[in-house]
């Protein structure tokens, strides 16, 4: 039975109330964890703060060491992770074991970063020479959604402790046994000075609102749902704060006739399936041409009726489940809601088998909409739930990938050597995958256009989100 803690300042504390937290595919209690709060926000910004003047932004080696001891620790406790993963947030092992392998060479890159991150300096005409610097803007507010917590947690403050930024961060109360996990690697490493990155665990939301409103804060990392992004953007305009934020998604998964299937369809479904489908770049809506429609219809609902649903830590489960009985109400809810306009495929729901009773299962649904403009397509679902969306040509493919408000992901199908990349190129989307879905790579940026969010994490650009830049201009003395 694991007793979580925040860390602050360099020590483990147990501020707030103590909370149970509960396994989802069962209900059993896998632990307790201390619940933080606005005491707790207020302490973490200031032995940031502090840090942050204490001269961590001018040690690029110290940071970069910092950065590799965490990621060697980690690694060292994986499976450890891992398994805290799947009994906490529900993931299967295959997803908390894909999560965990993208966490650890993200350290190791932005600790490669550190090391080379440079400006620039040019003699602009004789005798005036002008330098550019790259500096960090100060204290980094970092907010860590449930649904890939140990992953999204490091793709934000590893870049910021990398640019030379000192970090308070919020992490999730509904996997508060998996974060004292995390921190307690993030504890371990010996380099690490008191106060340079702090974090709590909060169910509540009087923290999170603090570190978005408070003058201490920076600049803010959030990624979560697009309404709360909204807000943060708002209140951060107030203070001109700088701001990153990844948000929700509905990407389309586009198959033309010309595509391979039998490739298409294993990962479609996983498009769907992966996380349960509480993922921001999940594979909601299947777009496919008129042509090979009927076939890909019966392929996906051969598929999706086959997954096998059960407990994240059982090698046999194919999904696991939700993170709690409340989202399998609401995903519940819009499914049914959708059966006035849209024809199931595969109806999904509540699993019938009695011992996935006290689960908070949903098996997939797939279900058929001839217009774009229904709630089902429009709303972010966050659940295994996915439309089935026919198209007659390329113009109309691009057409209806473009219908939402939605911009984070998307996905190609085809065997034409031109067409993936000329449709990518006209899909409002920040990635877009050509036969294959869910690849990323640390080297290159990713985040979202119109509603799924401002700014890049991963990549060079992510560093930038936590610096300003500085010109200087230099005229030697005679």
């Amino acid at each position: 039975m694991a007793e979580a803690r925040h860390f602050i300042d360099g020590r483990r504390t147990a501020g707030g109330p103590v909370r149970e937290s509960l396994n989802p595919a069962t209900g059993a209690v896998l632990g307790t964890f201390a619940d933080g709060g606005a005491a707790e926000a207020d302490a973490a910004l200031t032995a940031a703060t502090r840090a942050f003047a204490s001269g961590w932004a001018h040690d690029r080696e110290l940071r970069a060491r910092v950065l590799f001891e965490i990621a060697d620790e980690l690694e060292r406790r994986r499976d450890e992770v891992v398994l805290a993963l799947a009994r906490e947030n529900g993931k299967v092992l295959g997803e908390a074991a894909f999560e965990v392998g993208l966490a650890i060479p993200k350290l190791r890159y932005y600790a490669g970063l550190a090391l080379s991150d440079l400006g620039g300096a040019a003699e602009t005409r004789p005798g005036l020479y002008s330098f550019s610097l790259r500096q960090p803007i100060g204290v980094a507010a970092v907010i860590v959604p449930w649904n890939s917590p140990v992953v999204l947690a490091i793709r934000s403050f590893a870049p910021a402790l990398a640019a030379g930024c000192t970090v308070a961060m919020k992490l999730p109360g509904q996997t508060g046994v998996l974060n004292g996990l995390l921190l307690d690697i993030i504890a371990a490493a010996p380099s690490l000075p008191s106060g340079v990155l702090n974090a709590f665990t909060e169910s509540g939301n009087e923290g999170a609102p603090l570190l978005v409103t408070d003058p201490r804060a920076g600049v803010i990392s959030y990624t979560g749902s697009t309404a709360v992004g909204k807000a943060i953007m708002r209140q951060a305009a107030d203070r001109l704060v700088p701001v990153s934020l990844e948000l929700g998604g509905k990407s389309p998964m586009v198959v033309f006739d010309d595509a391979d299937l039998e490739a298409a369809v294993p990962v479609l479904t996983r498009g769907i399936t992966t996380f349960a489908g509480q993922f921001c770049m999940a594979g909601s809506r299947i777009l496919v041409q008129r042509g090979v429609a009927d076939e890909l219809r019966e392929r996906l609902a051969k598929s999706l009726t086959a997954v096998r649903v059960g407990p994240g830590d059982d090698p046999a489960s194919d999904v696991g489940p939700m993170i709690d009985h409340s989202a399998v109400e609401r995903v519940g809810h819009l499914v049914e809601a959708a059966l006035e306009y849209a024809t199931p495929i595969v109806r999904g729901g509540a699993p019938e088998d009695p011992e996935l009773a006290g689960g908070a299962y949903f098996r997939p649904a797939l279900l058929e909409v001839d217009r774009p403009d229904v709630p089902l397509v429009q709303q972010e679902t966050f659940g295994p739930v996915a439309t089935f969306e026919v198209f007659d040509d390329e113009d109309h493919a691009v057409t209806l990938a473009n219908a939402t408000d939605y911009g984070l992901a998307a996905s190609v199908w085809s065997r034409d050597v031109d067409r993936p990349l000329r449709v990518a190129r006209r899909i409002d989307a920040g990635t877009v995958w050509t036969n294959t879905w869910g690849v990323v790579n640390d080297s290159f940026e990713e985040g979202g256009f119109k509603h799924s969010g401002v700014g890049r994490l991963n990549g060079r650009r992510a560093l930038e989100e936590f610096q300003e830049i500085k010109h200087l201009v230099h005229a030697p003395g005679r």
